[in-house]
């Protein structure tokens, strides 16, 4: 999606960034190869070439968003280290509903075992919520994760979704969140230390 191209979110934990080409062979394709984060992602294993187009989908398709996580504190505490070995994941949203605009689904993943369990993909998740809300104007989320996927699927319970449905042939788990008022509240009051700045010539600065 270009409306979020030139944008990064600062948060405590976790920087997002818009997904470029430079990430691709550097750190994503690699994670893409381990048989773990597949299953977790229900994805297929692909060529390089194939990553590279991927990456242009989630730039041009216009319903798709996505940002690289970067963790934070290595990007703020240490001067001229690249975006590429600050990556930890990435974090999506889907418009699923071409009739329905408000409606999307949200994925994260946290590729790097090391940053596992540490708060960043609940912290990736907070801030591409309140990104869809109010950059996108979303009020209705979905998260379909797989059956044994536990500590995600408490995840994203703590965040308030609830569970609506249980696929039994992909052995996969909808949640939902619906974006009313108090729950919106909430939502800015958990990303109020949330910044906003532009991403400039493909790179971010540590701030």
């Amino acid at each position: 999606m270009r409306l979020n191209q030139n944008t990064v979110l600062l948060g405590k934990k976790v920087v997002l960034v818009p997904y470029t080409a430079e990430h691709v062979p550097s750190r994503y394709h690699e994670w893409m190869k381990s048989e773990e984060l597949q299953r977790l992602t229900a994805s297929e294993p692909l060529t390089l070439e194939q990553e590279y187009a991927m990456q242009r989908s989630w730039l041009e398709d216009t319903d798709k968003c996505t940002f690289i996580v970067l963790d934070a504190e290595k990007w703020q505490t240490q001067p001229g280290i690249t975006e590429e070995n600050c990556m930890v994941g990435d974090v999506n949203l889907f418009l699923t509903d071409l009739e329905d605009p408000t409606v999307g689904e949200i994925e994260v993943m946290i590729a790097e075992p090391s940053c596992r369990g540490k708060g960043l993909g609940t912290e990736a998740v907070l801030m591409m919520l309140s990104y869809g809300v109010t950059k996108l104007g979303m009020t209705k989320f979905e998260a379909k994760i797989g059956q044994g996927n536990e500590p995600s699927i408490q995840m994203f319970q703590k965040l308030h979704f609830e569970q609506v449905a249980m696929n039994s042939v992909f052995q996969e788990v909808t949640l939902r969140l619906i974006m009313n008022e108090p729950m919106q509240q909430w939502l800015l009051e958990q990303t109020s230390h949330m910044e906003e700045k532009l991403y400039r010539d493909g790179s971010a600065e540590p701030c």
